[in-house]
């Protein structure tokens, strides 16, 4: 009873920041990456927060698509999607050791990169082995060393899966055919063993674009499920990934104070922006630790509407100042901080290349605390 009126007169507090989703560009982009690859799977990647998107917020979205797997980074991270994503969970990092005891849950599945984790895993585990192919981050190097040494252990696991993770797949090299004959090779050295996996992925987000082999099974989706070209200018295919995927991201914020300047005086931390003309400062309540980058202070464009608003002088922490020209903004104007149409100046796309970022760290830089909601 008390419970319930709690939640009856629970505040409902917003936050001035908000981003949206847009749920049918994450489900066309998915759609678009199966065809792609239209005889194996797609596993979605969700890890770090949904490259930024919203963990709770993605699952949510994939669950109406027919991925029968998501990937996390952790074992938190697979508790949250668990509540809202119905099928497998893939979780990709190592753990500590006690965790993998009571990650017991039938809907769990672990990479393996090496024995100590091996040997803490429960009975009737699902694991993927995880081999270095030539990344040399992680990963099982010998694997006929690692069946033999661990043959009564993996007897006791049901081995699903097995993977490995380009290290070049933007771009066309040669290392990319030596990790795919030396992946395939591993492939071959399992099933002669005994085992044949049902899930077997090697490529990324660009491998969907790249790699063609009927052993491959599944793919594992992060930066162009949600609409970001994960392949380099350069690349032969690049213009065809940018022509089937849609980014799903916007942000808005609002203005919070408004102040009128007047030619000589300076704005924002060390005077960074000089007032050369008489014109209106609009603050918004978004600064470096929300993620915008400091290295866009003065530089960055964003709107109101179609009026363009610069950054002006140093972004702070928590707020950043914004030229309005002669126009007044009043108090709770909505402003655009990242549009999805990647034309757009406040496009993710440009304003990374600006702040000399890639869109990963842009995209996973944007703090968890902001309001984010599906539409």
């Amino acid at each position: 009873m008390f419970d319930k009126l709690r939640q009856a007169f629970k505040l409902n507090y917003e936050t001035l920041n908000r981003l949206e989703i847009k749920k049918a560009a994450i489900l066309a982009n998915y759609e678009a990456l199966k065809k792609q690859q239209p005889e194996a799977a797609i596993f979605p990647v969700l890890k770090s927060n949904a490259y930024g998107h919203g963990l709770k917020e993605l699952a949510q979205i994939l669950n109406e698509s027919d991925a029968p797997m998501v990937a996390v980074d952790s074992f938190p991270e697979a508790q949250i999607v668990k509540k809202y994503f119905k099928r497998d969970i893939l979780i990709l990092s190592r753990m500590p050791r006690k965790v993998y005891s009571y990650a017991s849950s039938k809907r769990y599945q672990f990479c393996i990169a090496d024995e100590e984790v091996l040997n803490v895993l429960p009975r009737g585990a699902k694991i993927h082995l995880f081999l270095n192919t030539g990344m040399n981050r992680e990963g099982i190097k010998d694997l006929p060393g690692f069946l033999k040494k661990n043959q009564t252990k993996l007897a006791q696991l049901k081995i699903l899966g097995l993977c490995s993770h380009l290290a070049s797949a933007d771009i066309i090299c040669p290392e990319n055919e030596a990790q795919l004959e030396k992946f395939l090779e591993a492939l071959k050295i399992l099933e002669r063993a005994g085992q044949r996996p049902r899930w077997v992925h090697l490529g990324n987000s660009a491998g969907i674009f790249t790699l063609k082999n009927y052993k491959l099974s599944a793919f594992r989706s992060g930066l162009a499920l949600y609409g970001y070209n994960p392949l380099s200018q350069d690349h032969p295919k690049f213009k065809e990934a940018a022509a089937i995927l849609k980014p799903a991201l916007e942000l808005y914020s609002r203005v919070v104070a408004q102040q009128k300047v007047y030619p000589g005086e300076k704005v924002s931390y060390s005077g960074s922006y000089l007032v050369t003309a008489e014109e209106n400062i609009a603050v918004i309540p978004f600064g470096y630790y929300e993620g915008l980058p400091r290295r866009l202070s003065g530089q960055a464009i964003f709107y109101c509407d179609k009026e363009r608003l610069l950054v002006a002088g140093k972004i702070c922490m928590n707020s950043s100042c914004l030229v309005t020209g002669v126009k007044s903004l009043p108090l709770g104007t909505e402003v655009q901080l990242i549009s999805a149409n990647s034309l757009q100046s406040n496009s993710l796309i440009n304003l990374a290349a600006q702040a000399e970022m890639i869109e990963y760290e842009f995209l996973t830089g944007l703090k968890a605390n902001i309001r984010r909601i599906i539409v």
